[in-house]
């Protein structure tokens, strides 16, 4: 989660000073709330609170807002374009904060008697649901960009024109006073509902940890090990990115400072292997994107996917745990064949900066015991926030292993302020998709949408899987993962379940689709990011991470269809050892068969035709059919074997 945008640099201003206070206090608080209330009753981790949920929300709402803006408001943005118009800037900024502030305060006075049916609406309520809204996608699009703010605007249109609106669009008239509590006063559905509250008791914690572990000392360390188990591959240190970006991602949770914070080490040494930038860059691109679909945290996914569908935090990670593995797979394949391909040999010996220390072994226990705390806690009944806690908890007392701590103790303080700016970004996003849960459940357009789709593909679950991934890939284009993920549910999700997926077979799908839009053209951000390191041309850098990566599209395709796949009975298929050994087996050979001609090379270099017949075993394997999955893989095993024993030459390279 730390991943969702980068901290602004330090700044010596007495505003950018009160946003690094605001955000400490606002970090130690959630650090020290009583969160956990669901947890065991040998809970003894010192807590506060209890507080009533009204008076949270808005509270650390108003904190976000004053953070976000303070550091990455108008104000700051507008003196790095043209000092003259700083003044302009922090004129937006403060009628932003005062409206925030207003529209909050009116929610804690209100909300509770609304709830309870004690209130009449009045001509206010709707302006600060409004007002309300316009602050969230204002913000939102000066942090993240025009997609996501523009689903915002294109949602609150929709909502107040939908009586005009054509065939299944169309909407019935609405009250303008119950708007208010559609958009804004609602505890469920509303901007400050559900998902608002899930983001602030449930994923803070973990926002926390992933800072604290990536500020601790634990990253580099764990690249160094990284680079030291593969250190007899060819790949070296391309399979080194990838071990140590999995590992990494699935604490910090984004795509784009995944790649900064391995990037930056690992690019280099891939290039002076011998790969090219841009083959540099897509291999840290995407093993980062895929950190968020490693368990057991996948960058706090898991929590927010858990507690949208009501199912376990422990039944998430485990049916995510197969696919992931089987795309890191992949990725180690791809990066074998470009090896082979560029003639790429073990180093052994590697540089002095990458020599393991004893140090390293201690500071890698920071990684691993907080994530052991993470499954052993949530095994022991704590909720997932309490686990989180825990784990962060264990990391400020493991972090004084580390002698830079031990120098340096305010890095434990500067972990906490990163990790607040970091939730307080998200929250601003969260805050306009808040919007398009109020509209959609408002309008129930979703039902109306699966009528339409069910009508289209009729009973064809893999057009209806296309249209999801295709609609994913769109909308997660510059977007952030979760709200990408979030959006698509809520409006393909009932089509998926009316032909028989699961709600975490459904969820998954998408989630997966959400994570592959960040390497994907022509809005690959994971890509440009690591081909601003590699120097490398941006959208080769992502065609690249797309064609490695490209497994990632696949793998949802087959635990839809082969839900035995991802283990849990909630996927929709009760475990069966002989079919998840099947598919498993054929599915390792896709992975083989697709990583090779994505490379267009295995032992020797493939013409057009072998790839052609590769990709279509491939897609053989991978039918419902036994009568032609079976065939498929056995001459799938014939053909490879021809391939090996054809070019012989090659037969005993190191891999």
């Amino acid at each position: 989660m730390a991943a969702f945008g980068a901290a602004p640099e330090p700044s010596s201003s007495p505003l950018a000073r009160a946003a690094t206070a605001a955000a400490f206090v606002v970090a130690l608080f959630m650090a020290l709330l009583g969160i956990a209330n669901s947890s065991p009753k040998f809970w003894i981790v010192p807590t506060v609170g209890p507080f009533d949920s009204e008076w949270i929300r808005p509270v650390i709402l108003g904190c976000s807002v004053f953070i976000v803006l303070a550091t990455k408001g108008f104000a700051r943005h507008l003196q790095a374009r043209n000092p003259s118009r700083a003044r302009l800037g922090l004129l937006i900024d403060l009628v932003l904060l005062a409206a925030a502030f207003w529209c909050f305060w009116r929610y804690y006075v209100d909300v509770s008697e609304i709830e309870e049916g004690l209130f009449d609406f009045e001509p206010v309520h709707p302006i600060v649901a409004l007002v309300g809204s316009a602050v969230f996608i204002v913000i939102c699009w000066r942090v993240w960009g025009g997609p996501l703010a523009i689903c915002g605007i294109v949602a609150l249109f929709y909502f107040f024109s939908g009586e005009h609106w054509p065939w299944i669009f169309r909407t019935a008239p609405i009250v303008f006073l119950d708007t208010a509590e559609d958009l804004w006063f609602n505890l469920n559905d509303g901007i400050l509902g559900t998902l608002m509250g899930i983001l602030i008791f449930t994923v803070f914690p973990f926002v926390l940890l992933g800072t604290m572990l990536e500020q601790m000392g634990g990253g580099r360390s764990l690249i160094k090990l990284a680079f030291h188990a593969t250190r007899n591959f060819r790949g070296g240190p391309a399979h080194a990115a990838i071990l140590a970006s999995g590992l990494f991602g699935t604490m910090s949770g984004g795509a784009v400072t995944n790649v900064v914070a391995t990037g930056v080490i690992t690019i280099p040494m891939i290039k002076r292997r011998g790969f090219s930038p841009a083959f540099a860059g897509g291999v840290e691109a995407t093993a980062s994107s895929a950190g968020q679909i490693m368990p057991p945290i996948m960058g706090a996914a898991a929590l927010v996917m858990a507690d949208f569908t009501g199912l376990s935090y422990l039944t998430i990670i485990v049916a995510a745990l197969v696919p992931a593995l089987a795309y890191y797979a992949s990725l180690f394949a791809s990066v074998v064949f470009e090896s082979r391909r560029l003639g790429v040999e073990a180093v052994p010996d590697m540089d002095d900066d990458f020599a393991v220390a004893p140090q390293d072994f201690v500071n890698l226990a920071m990684i691993l015991i907080p994530v052991a705390v993470v499954v052993f806690t949530l095994l022991a009944g704590f909720s997932p926030a309490g686990a989180g806690m825990l784990a962060m908890y264990s990391v400020v007392v493991l972090s004084f292993l580390n002698p830079e701590v031990r120098r340096d103790p305010f890095r434990i303080v500067r972990a906490l302020v990163r990790g607040a700016e970091t939730h307080a970004s998200l929250l601003m996003a969260i805050g306009v998709v808040g919007i398009v849960v109020a509209v959609l459940g408002a309008t129930g357009l979703p039902n109306d949408f699966a009528q339409l789709v069910g009508q289209a593909t009729g009973t064809q679950l893999f057009l209806t899987l296309a249209v999801a991934a295709v609609a994913a890939l769109m909308l997660g284009m510059g977007m952030p993962t979760l709200p990408a993920y979030l959006t698509i549910i809520l409006i393909l999700g009932p089509s998926m379940q009316s032909l028989g997926l699961s709600v975490l077979t459904a969820h998954l799908f998408v989630f997966y689709f959400g994570v592959a839009s960040s390497i994907t053209p022509p809005v690959a951000v994971a890509a440009y990011a690591a081909a601003s390191i590699s120097g490398g041309a941006p959208l080769l850098t992502s065609v690249y991470a797309m064609r490695i990566g490209l497994v990632k599209f696949v793998v949802p395709f087959i635990f839809a269809f082969y839900p035995v796949m991802l283990i849990v009975p909630e996927s929709g298929a009760d475990f069966d050892a002989l079919a998840f050994a099947s598919i498993i087996f054929r599915m390792l050979v896709v992975i083989y068969l697709v990583s090779s001609a994505v490379i267009a090379f295995d032992r020797r270099r493939l013409p057009w035709w072998e790839i052609a017949v590769r990709l279509a075993f491939a897609l053989g394997a991978l039918l419902p059919e036994p009568a032609i999955h079976w065939p498929a893989t056995g001459a799938a095993f014939a053909y490879i074997a021809w391939h090996h024993m054809k070019f012989s030459a090659r037969r005993n390279e190191a891999v």
